[in-house]
């Protein structure tokens, strides 16, 4: 999957967000930390959005541009 992603330079490094996924946040000191950290912000916040989910009937779409 591919999210888009905003990433804004700060005081201390990078700030990014996914506004897809809302409070989706992370940082990190380069461009490319704060990225691999986005990363995985956006894996936990999909297993958690499942968690949540329970057993719910889920199904899972593949979106291509």
């Amino acid at each position: 999957m591919k999210y888009p992603v905003a990433l804004m330079p700060t005081d201390e490094g990078y700030s990014v967000y996914c506004p897809g996924l809302p409070g989706c946040w992370s940082q990190g000191t380069t461009e490319e930390e704060a990225l691999a950290n986005i990363q995985d912000a956006i894996r936990e916040y999909l297993d958690v959005a499942k968690q949540l989910a329970g057993q719910q009937n889920l199904r899972e779409v593949e979106i291509l541009a």
